[in-house]
């Protein structure tokens, strides 16, 4: 597959209307045109833009080298199965290159060069040699870079297609043309091996880009963010890895007013290298971030990467979603609500209720198999409250017997609970009792002194 990146035309369709042709001095085009607007080239914005499209297309295929004028060849002959054949991998590729903001003509052939040519030809694709042979021979000479300074030559003797160039004698062509034309002609027809050099993924990702203008609000910054999350996609391809942490950075203003960038970090619980989960968690970082200044480029890091996991072996899939979809939901949830507002329990070996259960970020990490190892075998088996109140609620006495909207009635035996003697010693009895509105209720009797008298508190409340 060639990907031969369309340029961006010299002149508007106006210009071209009002008489202004290729080749013309610019004082001439002024007379013709006095409004007209003229735009240098930027061969390193180029470069940029080319390595930006080659990193996300990694993602494609690990085997992809540029070529001349802007083209890029990537070897798809081992992915064609993996993403659902060649119509359904040029979709693909075509939605990657949207996102960044391109456009593209692509070809298919059975030969690199065949397929340059079909592109910058724009005849389509050819997937067998026969139709690459019949599609390329009507395809112009001045495609071939080498025979462009011969083309007064060529047409002088009636050559102007590729079909009739082959035909010509190879002895004769080589000394007026050079090698490097049969060269090039071979390479297209399949009739000599071709080498490439492939572009390799670098060690570490670090992906940037201007903006277009200043921005003021973080949400219009997701465009950028997505370009940049591709490339990140194509890198982690290619290495064969998962990102755990990105960190995206806000350029701020230069000069005398310069500030540091705002960094936006994303903590992965489990690691990824799929671009739609991280867009949605930047999504969301991005729709709660207020900016203190405007923004003039975007800078995305991936600091905390770790080796790609292999896909589940099980045969049929997990009841509601496997481990990885329900993290995915948890991470979406801890970047929309914040992760202080996402808890799970976190037991602690420890007999005093209000210690043994606590609640932490999902984004901690935590061993439950372990804690429960330190817990005491009949734990379970205890009766605990579904409902535990932050801090127990001292009860009145009324007839001797607690009192909590109406008299409590006690309906088991007592459990004693002694903790605490590294800090606070504590001695609790603990009972479950009964209100007349039949509502079942977890009390604990302070034990003080024998002079003391008893002090009852509430701390939980059963289902």
């Amino acid at each position: 597959m060639v990907l031969d990146q369309e340029r961006v035309l010299a002149m508007s369709d106006l210009a071209y209307g009002a008489g202004v042709r290729e080749g013309m001095r610019r004082g001439g085009a002024m007379m013709l045109v006095p409004q007209a607007v003229f735009q240098q080239r930027a061969p390193q914005l180029e470069a940029e833009a080319r390595h930006a499209v080659a990193m996300a297309l990694l993602q494609f295929t690990p085997q992809l080298a540029e070529a001349e004028e802007d083209t890029l060849l990537l070897d798809i002959g081992a992915s064609l199965r993996l993403f659902g054949g060649i119509r359904a991998l040029c979709r693909q590729v075509q939605a990657s290159l949207r996102a960044l903001g391109f456009t593209a003509v692509l070809s298919c052939a059975p030969t690199a060069r065949g397929a340059w040519l079909l592109a910058r030809g724009r005849a389509g694709r050819a997937l067998t040699v026969a139709g690459l042979l019949r599609r390329i021979a009507p395809l112009p000479c001045g495609l071939l870079p080498p025979a462009r300074p011969y083309l007064d030559w060529l047409d002088g003797i009636g050559c102007r297609t590729l079909g009739q160039l082959r035909r010509l004698p190879r002895p004769g062509l080589q000394r007026r043309c050079g090698r490097a034309l049969l060269d090039m002609l071979d390479d297209a027809h399949g009739e000599r091996p071709e080498l490439h050099a492939w572009l390799a993924a670098p060690a570490s990702f670090r992906a940037r880009m201007e903006l277009f203008d200043r921005v003021e609000h973080a949400e219009a910054l997701l465009f950028g963010a997505h370009r940049l999350l591709l490339q990140l996609t194509g890198w982690l391809s290619a290495r064969q890895l998962a990102v755990a942490r990105i960190s995206l950075l806000l350029e701020h203003e230069r000069g005398r007013v310069a500030r540091p960038p705002t960094v936006i970090e994303v903590v992965l619980g489990e690691p990824t290298w799929q671009d739609t989960h991280l867009l949605r968690l930047l999504k969301e970082r991005l729709a709660k971030q207020a900016l203190d200044a405007p923004v003039i480029g975007l800078c995305l890091e991936a600091p905390q990467v770790q080796p790609m996991a292999a896909p589940s072996e099980s045969l049929f899939p997990e009841p509601g979603g496997s481990k990885e979809d329900w993290q995915r939901l948890l991470e979406l949830l801890s970047a929309r609500l914040g992760a202080d507002n996402v808890l799970r329990a976190a037991p602690s070996a420890d007999y005093r209720p209000e210690h043994a259960n606590s609640w932490i970020s999902v984004q901690e990490k935590i061993r439950p198999a372990a804690l429960r190892a330190q817990l005491p075998p009949d734990a379970a088996s205890l009766p605990r409250p579904a409902w535990l109140l932050d801090q127990p609620v001292a009860l009145l006495m009324r007839d001797h017997r607690p009192y909590y909207g109406s008299p409590l009635r006690l309906c088991s035996t007592g459990e004693r609970i002694e903790a605490g003697w590294w800090s606070v010693p504590q001695t609790r009895d603990y009972f479950m009792a009964e209100g007349e509105d039949k509502a079942y209720y977890w009390l604990y009797r302070e034990r003080g002194g024998e002079d003391a008298s008893p002090r009852w508190y509430l701390q939980g409340l059963f289902g």
